[in-house]
């Protein structure tokens, strides 16, 4: 009978699966060429027959964003087929060649493959350097975006000058006093910009910039929050849950139905309450009184059920440790497969922060100490401590939870105050004194 079921199906799937095989490098290979035609029809009717220019004007910022996807996606399948070509060769032997030739399988001359790998080089060399998502960098200081609110022809060109000159005009400006007035050659650098003929094309390149780091920025902080708690949640439904339900379930006599002395305490609190409430009842005449047995057996029962509740707790409490594990392990990978897009997001909140209003910067800096280093703020870390040692099914040590907080806000105030000092006082004096004022 095994014989028969194998003759019948895995045998003919196994068939046809040696005889796909036996035609990947064709079909990778025909599959990546056609990739470079789509590209290559790209360019001749697009950009006359040239490389596909991003900073191009002529078409609208969505017909760019539709080439730049596409573009995207049919290199990727360029790679992914010829590495699969690459492979498929390496591992195809005489005896599979034979094989091929006696089942029907013809492969292409070598001048055939020859002549599409070199189409296909000619197509992607345009594009070695290129990265789909890659924002350039921002070169504008902190110091010249939170003066200007609104965008202007001033701001874009200042964010096209190099790095170095930005810096050397931030530090005389700090440091040394002119002659004239300082807004006397602002005025005529505003000038020159807004007779620059390519004022327009920086204005546009200088937004799509601006719009491709807004999106990598918020996908990025989406990816963030969801991967660590999809990571938590199919963890402990699909690995860590049915490990430790099958280790309960095997062990009930020997588990512990509770993790800490917090939890019996509770419990025991519970049951004498239940208790104390059937003979409250009684005494008032809800039901009738129960006899010593019964009120035994009515106290056995609720006792298997808060023993059933605690214990499904522990157990919780055991799989969120795992579950947490694999989430960190999960957020710090992504933070170690991301540092392009960990420096586009820095630069993204460089932006956001430097760009607010001193009222604004103010406001945030209060209402962030008054939250984390505030003369309410040791009730809330001691809920946040709390409401963390009973996730991991911790007994809450209220020594470490007082040091705690007599150390963590201080050293939060501290860095805080510092950061005030050395970095905003120097970038934005306005601001700083904006949140003395409002904060006496």
């Amino acid at each position: 009978m095994i014989n028969s079921v194998y003759r019948q199906k895995i045998y003919p799937f196994l068939l046809r699966a040696y005889y796909r095989y036996l035609q990947t490098s064709e079909r990778s290979l025909d599959k990546a060429y056609k990739a470079a035609l789509q590209i290559k029809a790209i360019e001749d009717e697009h950009f006359n027959g040239n490389k596909i220019n991003f900073d191009s004007t002529r078409h609208s910022g969505s017909v760019m964003d539709y080439f730049e996807s596409e573009l995207k996606r049919q290199l990727k399948i360029i790679r992914m087929r010829l590495t699969e070509f690459k492979f498929s060769r390496f591992f195809l032997d005489e005896s599979n060649q034979k094989t091929a030739k006696q089942v029907g399988i013809e492969y292409s001359s070598p001048s055939l493959i020859l002549e599409k790998l070199n189409f296909i080089d000619e197509v992607t060399t345009k594009y070695n350097s290129f990265k789909p998502d890659e924002v350039i960098p921002n070169t504008l200081s902190p110091q010249s975006t939170i003066v200007p609110v609104e965008p202007s022809l001033n701001q874009t060109k200042l964010q096209n000058t190099p790095k170095n000159k930005l810096d050397n005009s931030a530090r005389s400006k700090t440091n040394t006093t002119g002659v004239l007035p300082r807004s006397i050659f602002n005025t005529i650098t505003r000038l020159q910009i807004e007779l620059d003929p390519n004022a327009e094309q920086d204005v546009v390149k200088n937004f799509r910039n601006t719009q491709k780091r807004t999106i990598i920025s918020v996908r990025f902080l989406l990816l963030l929050i969801i991967v660590p708690i999809l990571t938590h949640q199919i963890s402990k439904a699909l690995f860590v849950g049915p490990v430790v339900e099958s280790y309960f379930s095997k062990h009930s006599e020997q588990a512990k139905i509770f993790l800490n002395y917090e939890m019996e305490e509770e419990a025991l609190t519970e049951l004498e309450r239940f208790e104390e409430r059937i003979k409250f009842n009684s005494l008032l005449g809800k039901h009738e009184p129960l006899s010593q047995e019964q009120m035994e057996l009515e106290v056995k029962d609720k006792a298997r059920e808060i023993a059933e509740e605690y214990q499904h707790e522990s157990g919780n409490a055991i799989k969120n440790v795992f579950a947490d594990i694999f989430s960190i392990v999960a957020f710090t990978w992504l933070l170690l497969t991301s540092k392009r897009e960990i420096a586009v997001l820095k630069d993204f909140f460089d932006h956001v922060v430097y760009g607010l209003s001193d009222s604004a910067k103010a406001f945030i800096i209060i209402l962030f100490t008054d939250i984390f280093v505030g003369f309410h703020s040791p009730h809330g870390w001691e809920v946040i401590l709390e409401g963390i040692s009973r996730h991991w099914g911790l007994p809450a040590n209220h020594d470490f939870i007082f040091l705690f907080i007599a150390t963590f806000p201080v050293i939060l105030d501290t860095i805080f105050k510092y950061w005030i000092f050395r970095y905003l006082n120097r970038i934005s004096p306005s601001a700083v004194a904006t949140y003395h004022n409002m904060n006496e």
